[in-house]
């Protein structure tokens, strides 16, 4: 089986989320995006309320991982991206049908 993590991070929080998942053997790989985006706020006022678009910039990891992976990846993330303030992030996690490598046409676990 096979599951896909998304987790939206601080940008500057980035360096140490990497450190951590580097400490897992065998980890497949990661992709990483800088985003725009706003969420709820602590004080409770609406998002709507945000005047800027993109108001806050955040990075994006996304990664495909045997289900075996999943808690030392989700882990590392959140140990990396940890400074306990409100906006630290959030972590999915998803399941993936399948995986094949465009190159070489294998398919599932072995894709990774």
């Amino acid at each position: 089986m096979i599951r896909e993590i998304k987790a939206i991070v601080r940008h500057e929080r980035v360096p140490d989320v990497f450190r951590a998942l580097h400490e897992i053997p065998g980890l497949p790989g990661a992709t990483l995006s800088v985003v725009q985006g706003f969420g709820r706020r602590v004080d409770g006022t609406s998002a709507a309320a945000a005047p800027e678009y993109g108001e806050t910039v955040m990075a994006k990891l996304e990664l495909v991982v045997p289900v075996a992976m999943v808690p030392a990846v989700t882990a590392a993330i959140q140990r990396g991206a940890h400074t306990g303030r409100a906006g630290d992030g959030k972590i999915f996690v998803f399941a993936v049908e399948n995986v094949i490598n465009v190159r070489s046409g294998v398919k599932g676990l072995d894709a990774l």
